[in-house]
Parts: C-alpha cells; sequence; structure tokens
C-alpha cells in the first residue's frame, strides 16, 4: 500500500519539530518538512485577525500531498490555506491551541492544561515528540567512553530564555548549586546536555561553575543527549521545556523539575507541572535526591493510533 504523504509546518523550534515529526513518524507517512516564515507585519498579528491568504506567508514550495501537520502560531494560516487551496481532500492536523475556530482543522492535538475540548480534539498528558526508547537505548553508548564507569549518573538537560523565564548568571547559578551539591552527596557524575536554546555564556557558566569530573556537552548533539537519557539514573530539566520533560518521560526514570523564577504569568507550564506531579512523573530538584516508579508516556503513538482509527 502506498505511503500517504504529509508536509509539516513549523517555526524551527526545537519542541515543534519534535511533535510533528514524532507523529509523521508514529503516522508512517512520507513527509517533508517547511519552516514557515511569514511576511512584514502579520509576524505580530493574532492568527484570529489574519486573513487566509498567500499574501501573508512565504510561499511554501510542494508537491503532491494528502496530509498537513502544524504547530506553533506562525503555521496556522499556512496550514488553513493550503488545504482549502488544494485540489483534492486534505486532511490537516494542528499541534496546539491554534486560536481559532477549531473547525478549520481535521484534528487538532493539544495538551490537557490548554482546556481544549470539541469532536475533532484529542487532549495529551504533556507534548508529543519524536524520541522512541528504541532510539534513546540504541544511543547508551555514545557518551560511555568519556564517562567514569564506576559511577551513577545524574543528567541535567537545559532549555534556554523564554518571555517567562530568564536565564540570568544569578537564576542558573541556583540551579548548578543544587545540581553540583547532589552530585557531591551522592557520588555521582554530572552529564550537562545544552538544547537550541541555550544560551552559549550559560554553557560556560556550567563549564566554570561544575566540577571538572562532570561531563558539559558544549553544542547541540541529539546523540549526547539520547545517550543521557539512556545512561542517567535521575534527570533534571529546566522548568521552561514542556517538551524535554515530555521527551525525558518516556523513560521510566525519576524526573526533577529544575525552577527558575518567573517572570509573568506562566499559568500553563503550571498546570502542566502539577498534572505531571500528579502522574508521579516529575519532582522539584531540591537538596535530596530518591527513586522512584510511574508509568511511562508515549503520547505520541497513542494519538496516532487514535487518528489512523479515523483515517481507515
Amino acid at each position: 500500500m502506498t505511503k500517504l504523504k504529509g508536509i509539516l509546518l513549523t517555526q524551527g523550534m526545537h519542541g515543534m519539530i519534535s511533535q510533528v515529526e514524532g507523529l509523521a513518524k508514529a503516522l508512517d507517512i512520507d513527509f517533508t518538512h517547511h519552516r514557515v516564515e511569514l511576511n512584514n507585519f502579520w509576524k505580530v498579528i493574532p492568527p484570529k485577525f489574519t486573513p487566509v491568504s498567500q499574501n501573508v506567508f512565504k510561499k511554501i514550495n510542494t508537491e503532491d500531498f494528502d496530509i498537513i501537520i502544524s504547530c506553533g502560531r506562525k503555521s496556522v494560516i499556512p496550514s488553513i490555506y493550503l488545504k482549502k487551496n488544494s485540489s483534492k481532500k486534505i486532511i490537516n492536523i494542528h499541534i496546539q491551541d491554534p486560536k481559532v475556530n477549531l473547525n478549520n482543522f481535521s484534528y487538532v492535538i493539544a495538551p490537557e492544561h490548554d482546556g481544549l475540548s470539541g469532536v475533532n480534539i484529542f487532549s495529551t498528558k504533556g507534548a508529543m515528540h519524536y524520541l522512541s526508547r528504541k532510539e534513546i537505548d540504541g544511543n547508551s553508548d555514545y557518551l560511555k567512553n568519556r564517562l567514569d564507569t564506576n559511577k551513577d549518573y545524574f543528567s541535567l538537560i537545559l532549555g534556554g530564555p523564554t518571555k517567562h523565564y530568564d536565564y540570568s548568571d544569578e537564576n542558573i547559578l541556583k540551579i548548578l548549586d543544587l545540581f553540583d551539591n547532589l552530585i557531591s552527596k551522592n557520588n555521582l557524575q554530572g552529564i550537562v546536555i545544552p538544547s537550541m536554546r541555550t544560551p552559549k555564556n550559560i554553557i560556560e557558566l556550567c563549564k566554570n561553575k561544575l566540577s571538572t569530573n562532570n561531563l558539559i556537552i558544549d553544542s547541540v548533539d541529539k546523540k549526547a543527549y539520547l545517550s543521557a537519557l539512556s545512561l542517567a539514573k535521575y534527570v533534571a530539566v529546566t522548568c521552561d521545556s514542556t517538551s524535554m520533560i515530555s521527551e525525558a518521560a518516556l523513560t521510566g526514570k525519576p524526573i526533577y523539575v529544575a525552577d527558575i523564577p518567573a517572570k509573568k504569568n506562566d499559568q500553563r507550564i503550571k498546570k502542566f507541572k502539577e498534572l505531571f506531579t500528579k502522574l508521579n512523573i516529575i519532582k522539584k530538584l531540591d537538596n535530596k535526591l530518591e527513586t522512584w516508579h510511574y508509568e511511562t508516556l508515549d503520547e505520541t503513538n497513542r494519538i496516532a493510533k487514535e487518528i489512523k482509527k479515523q483515517l481507515t
């Protein structure tokens, strides 16, 4: 049977790419990824006030396709436009709250904490992503020759500054102090993994602050990220990234959230953390470590199975 063809639309951020590619792989479609760019002042206009027009965004070069999977505010109008102007019936799926009439999409997938409801809505516990246990376990050896084989490992996954959280030296030093103290107290080795959003000065701060026996990865390296998740006994993730917390939840390992004081209302992230705390997936990073167990989350494949039922 010929595979369906898909186009993926995002602004190019890691969390968005992870979600659309994860769903596309789980649906087993052939796909191409397109970075959306809006024209002129449309970059700052909310989708609900934006016309469904080619004038809004730079032309997306696409050939024949059956499915559109989009994520993020900037991809809302292109998804609706491409569906409406196709010569055949197109399924368009949007991930996250599009902030427009939900009937513009075949399906909308949004976290429970967004509070969306409707016949075409699928709710997830946390964010979908493109990681799999097979891929995580398959990269386990990648960092082994750079680590002390006689110790357990504690991985710290760093996000980056957002409108809610400031990656000031003061805020990050508090996290590093906690992390370093726990490593020393529990005779662990630390692994620090940056993301695409992590500022270079924060990576340098980690190098200067943490003891030399810890491993600081100083560039974006997916294999290192996967290996760190696979090898770690404990995982800590900064609070700004619900996507990376969700990715870590695939491992079933204890996940600690490293909090940063919010500089503005972060109610959605608070709801996310409340849900993951209730599910016994996360605890706040503080001055002690413990081991606990929970049912691993694989929302990407769960939602893909539901959508496949609708497509058959």
